[in-house]
């Protein structure tokens, strides 16, 4: 089942998802590592896999001055509790400008997400880009 686990933990997954975008769309770094786990473990193919908060957050610094001006939309696919851990997938669109030219990519995160203190953070994030269509593709 896609969704499992107390309507208030997938609530607060939930929240911690539409959190992590909205601190995107806002360029927002201390909003964002605050969706992080101090272990947290960030795999971006083509570019790594980063671990420790220092080191994701710091790499997202660097990353985001080259995307001023970016939307980044995020919603979840599945959802699943068990005790301080939860499994999540979602689904990302994110469109900005590069030379004056609008680009849009699609993705999917499978995460891991651990409930420390009281509140979920992400543990784990392994990104993987969705095909895209050309322009063509679409119009046809």
């Amino acid at each position: 089942m896609p969704f499992e686990g107390s309507f208030e933990d997938r609530l607060a997954l939930r929240d911690l998802l539409d959190a992590y975008a909205d601190a995107v769309n806002r360029a927002d770094s201390e909003a964002w590592a605050a969706t992080w786990d101090e272990g947290g473990r960030w795999s971006l193919p083509g570019f790594g896999i980063f671990e420790g908060k220092a080191k994701i957050v710091d790499t997202w610094r660097a990353a985001m001055r080259a995307f001023p001006d970016i939307v980044f939309r995020a919603w979840p696919g599945s959802i699943e509790v068990h005790g301080e851990t939860a499994a999540m997938r979602s689904y990302t669109e994110e469109i900005f400008l590069r030379e004056g030219t609008l680009h849009r990519t699609l993705g999917t995160y499978d995460d891991v997400c651990r409930r420390i203190d009281g509140r979920w953070l992400f543990a784990e994030r392994r990104f993987r880009p969705l095909p895209q269509l050309s322009k063509s593709e679409v119009q046809s």
